[in-house]
């Protein structure tokens, strides 16, 4: 039932010039044609009810396409939503795994309880990070889904969780992870009303896809930003005064980072690589002491896919000692939740990121070093993916408005053709009439690929659109000047 209205959107056009075509054929068949022009009744007389007809149905086709056909596959979405949850539980009780759409992200579970969201014997798959493919492991976890007008996020709630990865094995305890996917079918342009559509144009961050890339590319950004702050720091080599590391919970320092530098990993993406030295002076809340680990390497990435930027650090192999403590040598030193700079928060928000991302290699730019080649990669994609969405919205509308207009031309030259076609067979004038709607549906198709093209300009599919609209009017135009000679 919700895409009915989709349906309708081509039906109606064909509805329309098949009665129109039928019964002005069989109208002037029976001589009643004649008939009226011998009384004196005009021939556009005779039309009016079939032009009538016309309008109303281009009406309806332009607000079927641009109004009601996008609220139902909304609405479509939303029953799909309401059932998010159950349907994951039920693919983890049938296949063992789920895999969200769209998104990086797959879970395992031994068992799975619908009732109160709760798995057992969990695993999940993350995906996201080329080369540096991570897995965590619980023994319950908690997974909620959350829908929103523009994305969907599925959150899930950790009990005694290990993060594994090619190079790290981490304990997160008690901890969550959430990611955003996106809608199945209300965020493609097609289904989109004007509104969405201009909002789009305005805006492209509220286009999901648009989103999903500014995301990645701003995590790129966040890491060389903090990177050349962390080398702008480590300047002073002074062993006791570091960079300091603040959590995003508690909202106060935690901890004084010092190295030798830090490298933009070219291997791994989102990924500060720090070099030898390397100490962490964290603050023992408890005793109000610090805590010191000392090692030869360690890394910063971001963490998770939110939409707020965090960190995390990881030392591997550190030596730890706290004041009247014999050093001691653990495997791992792993701190989460790191937020950065307070003047890093405005140009990275979501509102503002891309103005931030264009103005990278200007004098504007937020990262004053060269960005490296793999944020270097992402900045130059994004005029064309730009350009594209702008693409995309023009050959919507325009092929919307073009088949909405044409229906009026369309409808008018089956009412001709089935006067002039009235000795044939019945359906005679609908299958003449239904050339020039095959015509016109080339036209707009040929055009919107064109727009959508980016080695054509864009105003030439659009001008191919509008010209198949131009020659069915001529069209039109012709068999009347034949129809009124007759």
């Amino acid at each position: 039932c919700y895409f009915i209205p989709i349906t309708l959107t081509f039906v109606l056009p064909i509805s329309a010039l098949f009665s129109s075509s039928l019964v002005y054929g069989r109208f002037a068949a029976d001589r009643e044609l004649d008939a009226c022009r011998a009384s004196g009744v005009s021939m556009w007389t005779l039309v009016y009810p079939g032009l009538t007809l016309a309008i109303l149905v281009a009406v309806a086709n332009l607000v079927l396409s641009f109004y009601v056909a996008p609220a139902f596959v909304h609405r479509s979405e939303k029953s799909v939503k309401a059932n998010a949850e159950q349907i994951l539980f039920r693919n983890i009780q049938k296949k063992g795994f789920y895999g969200l759409p769209g998104s990086d992200y797959r879970l395992y579970a031994d068992q799975a309880f619908p009732s109160t969201n709760i798995l057992e014997g969990i695993v999940v798959v993350d995906g996201r990070k080329e080369g540096d493919s991570r897995l965590i492991t619980a023994e319950l976890a908690k997974v909620e889904i959350e829908t929103h007008s523009t994305y969907n996020e599925a959150r899930v709630v950790f009990q005694n969780a290990w993060r594994f990865s090619d190079d790290s094995v981490v304990s997160l305890g008690n901890s969550s992870a959430s990611t955003r996917f996106p809608p199945l079918l209300s965020d493609d342009v097609k289904f989109q009303k004007i509104e969405e559509l201009k909002r789009i144009q305005a805006d492209k961050i509220n286009y999901y896809p648009i989103y999903e890339m500014a995301v990645k590319t701003r995590d790129q950004l966040a890491i060389e930003m903090l990177a050349e702050e962390i080398n702008r720091q480590f300047e002073y080599n002074d062993e006791n005064y570091g960079y300091p590391l603040h959590d995003a919970d508690e909202n106060q320092k935690i901890c004084l980072l010092s190295a030798g530098s830090a490298v933009i990993d070219p291997g791994k993406s989102e990924r500060i690589q720090l070099t030898a030295p390397i100490r962490l002076l964290q603050t023992d809340t408890v005793r109000g002491t610090h805590i010191r680990f000392d090692c030869e390497s360690g890394y910063i990435t971001i963490q998770g896919d939110s939409s707020d930027v965090l960190f995390e650090l990881h030392l591997d192999n550190p030596t730890w000692q706290r004041a009247g403590l014999a050093p001691r040598l653990a495997v791992h030193k792993y701190v989460n939740n790191i937020k950065p700079p307070q003047h890093f928060m405005a140009p990275l928000s979501m509102p503002r990121i891309l103005t931030t991302i264009q103005d990278v290699g200007t004098p504007n730019s937020v990262l004053k070093a060269e960005p490296s080649e793999r944020l270097q990669k992402s900045l130059d994609e994004w005029p064309e993916e730009l350009a594209s969405v702008d693409s995309e919205i023009s050959a919507e509308i325009h092929s919307r408005l073009v088949l909405g207009l044409g229906c009026v031309a369309l409808i008018l030259t089956g009412i001709a053709l089935g006067i002039l076609i009235r000795g044939g067979h019945v359906l005679s004038a609908f299958g003449a009439s239904a050339i020039p709607g095959g015509l016109l549906v080339t036209f707009i198709m040929s055009g919107k690929s064109l727009t959508i093209n980016p080695s054509t300009p864009m105003m030439t599919g659009v001008a191919i659109m509008w010209t198949g609209l131009v020659v069915l009017i001529l069209l039109t135009m012709l068999v009347y000047r034949k129809l009124l000679r007759t």
